[in-house]
């Protein structure tokens, strides 16, 4: 049986991070073992929100590990919230990525600004974090701060987008996907750019109402466990794209839908089917 490891945050209440990536990956039929960084009351939709910091648990576990000599099939790190657990996923990418399946999902920003408490300087140290992994998949915003360039909003065409996956490459991974790409109005999806064989990737669905909270870490999740399963880029790009579709319709079909994120329990018998 195959065995990842994912770090980030993760939330009693609300489906994003570890609540997310847990439930998803073990779906895909993957042992997930997890390094939580933080536990949240809820997820930062709701107001008032508790928050304990678990940086100071993060090398003991890793040492653990080491001595257990435990071996994963692939590493996936979401969220994180400091520098100093910046540097703890480089040590954990160095010490345990011995399948050369890491992917870093570099949360930070949306819609051309950081999320609150992160700088640009943060931003440095990400671009140093993705030059560690294999693939990562920023959003438009996140790839603009990773190469420290103005964020472009929707004023951008395919050559633009090539050259910034060329940008994102030349970081350290082999792999760029840019998630949240749109050429056509009412499509939307994303680009992918392996250096490695210098092939292109693209995928788009209609683009539905309404934008829920989570919907990335569910899309990051369940391409990265398409890829430990060995269904490819272009393949893993295509399911993880369906699947977050499938999630927001059902939700969207909820009478009083809400801000916990998406129902993407309901569509779990769909992802074993695309699958």
């Amino acid at each position: 049986m195959k065995r990842i490891v994912t770090m980030q945050d993760i939330s009693g209440v609300g489906k994003c991070s570890l609540t997310v990536a847990l439930p998803l990956i073990s779906a895909m039929g993957i042992e997930t073992s997890v390094i939580p960084t933080a536990v949240l009351s809820t997820h930062t939709m709701f107001q008032g929100f508790t928050f304990h910091d678990l940086t100071s648990e993060i090398k003991p576990i890793m040492e653990h590990w080491k001595k257990e000599g435990f071996h994963f099939d692939g590493i996936y790190t979401g969220y994180l919230g400091s520098f100093e657990q910046l540097d703890l996923a480089k040590e954990l990418i160095a010490t345990f990525n011995d399948k050369g399946c890491a992917l870093v999902d570099p949360c930070m920003a949306d819609d051309g600004v950081l999320y609150t408490g992160f700088t640009t300087e943060f931003a440095r140290a990400m671009a140093s974090l993705c030059a560690k992994a294999d693939i990562i998949c920023p959003n438009l915003t996140e790839a603009s701060f990773l190469l420290g360039e103005a964020y472009p909003g929707n004023n951008y065409d395919e050559a633009y987008i090539q050259e910034t996956l060329k940008k994102l490459c030349g970081l350290g991974c082999k792999v760029a996907v840019l998630t949240g790409i749109s050429f056509e109005e009412g499509k939307l999806g994303v680009y992918a750019y392996d250096s490695i064989h210098n092939q292109w990737y693209q995928y788009y669905r209609e683009e539905l109402p309404q934008r829920f909270h989570g919907t990335g870490d569910t899309w990051a999740s369940t391409f990265f466990g398409s890829l430990v399963n060995e269904k490819g880029i272009e393949r893993s790009l295509q399911i993880a794209t369906d699947f977050v579709v499938e999630c927001i319709r059902l939700t969207l079909e909820e009478e009083n839908h809400i801000n916990y994120g998406v129902n993407f329990e309901l569509a779990i018998p769909y992802l074993l089917k695309l699958l």
